[in-house]
């Protein structure tokens, strides 16, 4: 009998595990107060996406190899979990959860995974979203806006209000974005067609190319790699560049009315299409400067390079 009993009681233990691994689920809660949505998913692909009622549902596939799922309210937290085996046997590369996940939109919603594409849209609080091999795709989301990985993409499209995106060799693609935007990647590149007013570009061997609005603010750092940036620049605004191998292309839409101030360090080059006046040559050295100003110089523009070029045209 206590033979049987034993026997029982593991059949069901593994009818249990079973039941959740690749389970199908389809779950709501009331947001009941709740103001901050958790989501943690190590693989697979996730879908976040706002909406205007007052609950939170989850529907999809759990991971096959999931131990067991986490839908729960505590506190002023939803939290959403799939929890796997502290030490995973088997490929990375196998299918993980594939979850679509409704939220009210003026909810906050942070988000973590490992290797998780993670598609988010329409939410108006702040959201924040790290993976580390995944793929994000960021649409219609507003306020404070923070989108990290190490080594996949990001996709942006009508962010606005404080936006920080960065990867380490993944690249950063944005449109549409405003407000104040910063971009930060080491080994990959920076695109945006933005109308933010702030805008700050970092890579250290990445491409930067930037089509810009009217622009308050900007800031470019680049190491080896070239950055090309087309603007136009609001009276009293200010640009800050400086690259040590890379070469900066710095062209303006507008009657820019700034003053100009230049330096080349190491043998790089500093060429100005604005107005007639030329680089100046240290007696001593390979450095060389060029100050000038344009319109009214209320605007600034300042400028750096160890060995590359700068240019600015219109």
């Amino acid at each position: 009998m206590n033979n049987l009993y034993k026997i029982c009681s593991v059949l069901l233990a593994t009818i249990t595990l079973q039941s959740i691994a690749g389970d199908q689920v389809d779950e709501s809660l009331s947001l009941d107060g709740a103001t901050n949505v958790s989501v943690e998913n190590l693989r697979g692909k996730v879908k976040i996406i706002g909406w205007d009622k007052n609950e939170v549902t989850v529907s999809g596939e759990i991971d096959d190899k999931a131990e067991r799922f986490i839908f729960e309210k505590d506190g002023a937290f939803i939290k959403i979990k799939v929890v796997m085996p502290r030490h995973m046997n088997g490929s990375w590369n196998d299918n993980g959860s594939d979850l679509s996940i409704s939220v009210p939109k003026n909810i906050r919603v942070d988000f973590n995974g490992v290797s998780t594409d993670v598609f988010i849209e329409g939410l108006k609080k702040s959201t924040e979203i790290k993976s580390v091999s995944g793929n994000v795709t960021a649409n219609s989301l507003s306020q404070l806006i923070e989108i990290s990985t190490v080594s996949g993409d990001i996709d942006s499209r009508d962010l606005s209000g404080k936006v920080n995106l960065s990867s380490v060799s993944g690249d950063i693609n944005d449109k549409d974005s405003q407000g104040r935007i910063k971009l930060k990647a080491v080994s990959g590149s920076l695109q945006s067609r933005s109308n933010a007013n702030e805008v700050f570009a970092n890579t250290v061997s990445g491409e930067i190319d930037l089509l810009l609005g009217s622009v308050d603010e900007l800031i470019i750092s680049t190491v080896s790699g070239e950055a090309d940036a087309r603007l136009s620049l609001n009276d009293n605004g200010r640009i800050k560049m400086s690259s040590v191998s890379g070469d900066i292309d710095l062209r303006f839409e507008n009657d820019v009315q700034a003053s100009f101030r230049l330096k080349s360090n190491a043998g790089g080059d500093l060429v100005n299409k604005l107005t007639n006046d030329k680089a100046k040559h240290a007696k001593y050295g390979p450095s060389s400067k060029l100050y000038f100003e344009t319109g009214n110089g209320k605007a600034s523009v300042k400028a750096s390079t160890v060995s590359g070029q700068i240019k600015v045209s219109k």
